[in-house]
């Protein structure tokens, strides 16, 4: 059975999953419960000191799909309104039950250099294994000058992770707002300041929905609404690319990094770390269907492992990393037809529908005598875009077969219809 032990930014962990900062980490039975169901880790929701914390009522917004599976969950909650003493007594106290058991200490705090070394302080003497420092909040707490407020500019990035790293000895995480133009600038200036790891991403900044009744963004709050953290599958893409930019970058590639983003399956997970996480953190899914969710993910990504040879994540991690390029460097002589399997085909004609309305008019469409409906792709006229498969509502009924075409591979700056190569 494979192995699942890791070691995420020097803390050693049963397994990958731990649950980022946010509601189910917010007390001690929260975290009880997750550790009885098999998590590796959490990181407890966010501490403060000053100012004062006071929640609004309600806090979540949704975004779901047709079938009214929620694809997202927008929220506005604050950091914890819990006093700092209860929540350090504790995580002193689960530390003892649980010494196996990650707890990382999420915090944050106004730019004052004192605040934010006394408060690490505090938390480092609970006894955690490592800090995150919440530097990506994207609603509240930036209106008072923290969270995205800090995050997204890279010079208080490097300072802020400075000043914690000069005053623990345990690894520091700095946690990295999506809501910025180039990932790549907080990463970096977090690597500057002796981060021992990143965490990404936090919430993105959104308005979930809009109550045509109450005229308000949801989630309305005695008739008004606003902004919130945007989490949940839905920005699994997002994630995922801001992941692999650090992971890619000669200058951060050795940055370790805790993944957070859209994380709801075993495949979700295996994704992040084939492209170079060394841990992972969930959240919404939690929220959506419990801790034992955990069984799923941990049960999926061992099967999966030992089908593919892998004997631990080490053997598997960052693979991906190399065959993320720029899109200058894709082969442009690369071909792909796609291949409608009549035997397959439940005639619905969604591909024929797509391609002949948005696309290129490739799949041809027949009624045959006895009422049938076939269709056929004009190979010809295929470009290989593979919407009809995308669309298509049977597995597998659709394939993109590569062409062999006998061209080299060729990049668009050797392209000969490259204006800058023709200008050479």
């Amino acid at each position: 059975m494979a192995d699942l032990r890791c070691t995420i930014a020097g803390v050693e962990s049963i397994n990958p999953f731990w649950l980022a900062s946010a509601p189910p980490t917010d007390k001690y039975i929260n975290v009880v419960r997750a550790f009885e169901a098999g998590w590796g880790g959490v990181v407890w929701k966010t501490l403060g000191e000053d100012p004062p914390v006071i929640n609004v009522s309600s806090r979540y917004g949704v975004h779901k799909n047709g079938n009214q599976a929620i694809l997202g969950i927008n929220n506005i909650e604050l950091i914890t309104d819990r006093p700092l003493e209860t929540n350090l007594a504790e995580i002193r106290q689960i530390r003892k039950e649980w010494p196996d058991r990650v707890i990382i200490g999420s915090m944050m705090a106004v730019i004052e250099e004192d605040v934010w070394k006394s408060l690490a302080v505090k938390i480092a003497d609970a006894g955690v294994q490592g800090i995150e420092l919440n530097l990506g909040c994207p609603h509240g707490m930036c209106e008072r000058g923290m969270g995205s407020a800090i995050g997204q500019v890279p010079e208080m990035v490097e300072k802020v992770t400075r000043w914690v790293k000069d005053v623990v000895d345990i690894p520091v995480f700095t946690k990295l707002t999506p809501n910025i133009t180039n990932i790549l600038w907080s990463a970096e200036a977090a690597q500057a300041g002796g981060a021992d790891a990143v965490s990404l991403i936090n919430t993105v900044n959104s308005i979930v929905s809009v109550d045509l009744d109450a005229m308000a963004p949801n989630p309305v709050v005695d008739g008004k609404g606003t902004h919130g953290g945007y989490c949940g599958s839905a920005v699994k893409p997002i994630a995922l690319n801001m992941v692999a930019e650090i992971a890619r970058n000669p200058e951060t590639r050795t940055l370790k990094m805790s993944a957070i983003g859209g994380i709801e399956t075993w495949r979700d997970a295996a994704e992040f770390l084939a492209l170079g996480a060394e841990g992972l953190q969930v959240c919404t899914a939690a929220m959506l269907y419990g801790f034992r969710i955990v069984d799923d993910m941990i049960a999926g990504l061992s099967d999966w492992m030992d089908e593919k040879g892998y004997a631990s994540i080490e053997d598997f991690r960052g693979m991906a990393t190399p065959n993320v390029v720029d899109w200058n460097a894709l082969n442009m002589n690369f071909d792909t037809k796609a291949f409608i399997n009549p035997d397959k085909c439940i005639e619905c004609g969604r591909c024929h529908i797509a391609c002949e309305d948005t696309s290129h008019q490739a799949i041809e469409f027949a009624v045959a005598e006895d009422g049938k409906r076939s269709f056929t792709v004009i190979d010809e006229d295929c470009v290989g875009c593979n919407l009809c498969e995308l669309i298509c509502p049977v597995p597998d009924c659709i394939e993109m077969r590569p062409v062999d075409n006998g061209k080299p591979y060729l990049t668009w700056p050797e392209h000969p219809m490259n204006p800058m190569k023709t200008a050479d």
